[in-house]
């Protein structure tokens, strides 16, 4: 085997595409989405643009792996801070907490701004997001529409964030916390 090879001595396929996730989520942040080419993510990985291709997929493939490594750390991030909270306080702590890991994210700031409207469908429409909105109601609400309101809410304040924190925090606490005292 080559001294130089890229990936020696580890699991070929996982340690390549962990490789080349990160180093695109390094470029997306640096040069913008737009810029982001997998020639460039070749160059700086060091290996070749087919090589990508077959670890990670094209460039749109990449870009929701980066974005789903980036929401899995403040999913995580978030159940954390809702452990053994319920009703109001579950839903507002899980939304402050996620919306600052969010706001303060330059990668997912970049993502957002990629998209000619604030949001993409998708979200909306994933099984991932809507269940994580329903986690974030708790066990004890299981109403789907509930868990769609949350989302268009937390995608309103991501998108149009109001720059007092203590403000946003007060809004949250008033305006999306008094629904969930009945569940």
């Amino acid at each position: 085997m080559p001294r130089d090879d890229w990936l020696l001595g580890r699991d070929r396929r996982s340690e390549a595409a962990e490789r080349i996730y990160a180093a695109a989520a390094d470029l997306i942040a640096t040069r913008g989405y737009d810029a982001f080419t997998i020639d460039a993510l070749a160059a700086s990985v060091h290996c070749s643009p087919a090589t990508i291709y077959r670890h990670a997929g094209g460039k749109a493939v990449i870009r929701d792996a980066v974005v789903a490594i980036q929401a899995a750390r403040i999913v995580d991030a978030t159940r954390e801070a809702i452990t053994g909270l319920a009703g109001p306080d579950r839903v507002v702590t899980a939304t402050l907490v996620a919306l600052q890991r969010l706001q303060a994210d330059p990668l997912a700031q970049l993502m957002r701004s990629v998209h000619t409207t604030p949001v993409s469908e998708w979200i909306t429409t994933s099984p991932i997001v809507t269940g994580f909105a329903a986690e974030m109601l708790g066990d004890d609400n299981a109403d789907p529409l509930a868990a769609q309101w949350l989302i268009r809410v937390f995608l309103a304040l991501w998108c149009w964030p109001l720059k007092d924190p203590v403000a946003q925090r007060t809004m949250v606490q008033r305006f999306l916390g008094p629904p969930y005292n009945d569940h």
